[in-house]
C-alpha cells in the first residue's frame, strides 16, 4: 500500500531554501539527522499530462485564495516573480526561493482531488 509521496527539490542553496519552507511557508518538519529537514506538505494530488518532449516533473503549491496568500508572503518580504495570470485551469504566479529557483503557486479553478 502506498502511504504518501516524497517530493525532492534540488537546490544550489539548500539551507536557505529549507529555512524558506520552514519560516516563510510555515511547513512543519522533522530532522532526519544532521540537520537534514524533511517537511510535511499540504494534501497533494498528481496529474499526468501528455508531452512530445522529454518527460519531466513539476511542483506547484495550491492556494485556496491566491491573492490572500500573496499578501501574506509580501508581508514577509516575498514578492511574486510574475504577475498573476488567469489560465483555463486556475490563477497562476510564482515566488522565488532564496536559491533563485521559482516555485509556482496557483489557485485551481478546476475540481480538486486532494479533498477526496
Amino acid at each position: 500500500m502506498i502511504s504518501g509521496s516524497h517530493v525532492i527539490l534540488h537546490s544550489q542553496d539548500a539551507p536557505a531554501d529549507r529555512a524558506f519552507l520552514r519560516d516563510v511557508l510555515g511547513f512543519p518538519g522533522v530532522d532526519a539527522g544532521g540537520g537534514w529537514l524533511i517537511f510535511k506538505l499540504p494534501p497533494a494530488e498528481v496529474a499526468v499530462h501528455p508531452t512530445d518532449d522529454a518527460p519531466r516533473h513539476e511542483l506547484y503549491l495550491m492556494c485556496d485564495d491566491l491573492h490572500a496568500e500573496l499578501d501574506r508572503l509580501r508581508a514577509q518580504g516575498v514578492g511574486a516573480t510574475r504577475p498573476v495570470s488567469e489560465q483555463r485551469w486556475g490563477l497562476l504566479t510564482a515566488v522565488r526561493l532564496p536559491s533563485g529557483a521559482e516555485l509556482p503557486l496557483y489557485q485551481p479553478l478546476h475540481p480538486v482531488a486532494h479533498g477526496l
